[in-house]
């Protein structure tokens, strides 16, 4: 199957988010339970730059979502919410591209 330029470069982005959300979300629980620490310029800077790429993605999922018990579920429900436009933009959208 062929795919346009535009599906490609959409498809692309959403997979390279959801490598950031992973990304955030086990240097979190790393952070979390003192194993690397956010001293190390390194750490900082990888912490500091997935926050500022995936925080305004969040912050309207956890206004609506409650933390259970200290944990946040907000980025899991990202995940699925990009996975899920993924499907249908393959579903109905790139059909209908060049």
């Amino acid at each position: 199957m062929h795919v346009s330029p535009f599906a490609w470069l959409i498809s692309t982005a959403i997979n390279l988010l959801f490598w950031v959300i992973l990304i955030n979300a086990v240097l979190s629980w790393l952070i979390a339970f003192n194993v690397v620490n956010t001293r190390n310029q390194l750490v900082a800077t990888i912490w500091d730059l997935t926050n500022r790429l995936i925080n305004p993605l969040l912050r309207p999922i956890r206004s609506v979502l409650p933390t259970f018990n200290g944990v946040d579920l907000s980025p899991l429900v990202l995940l699925v919410l990009l996975q899920f436009v993924e499907r249908l933009m393959f579903a109905y959208v790139y059909p209908l591209l060049p």
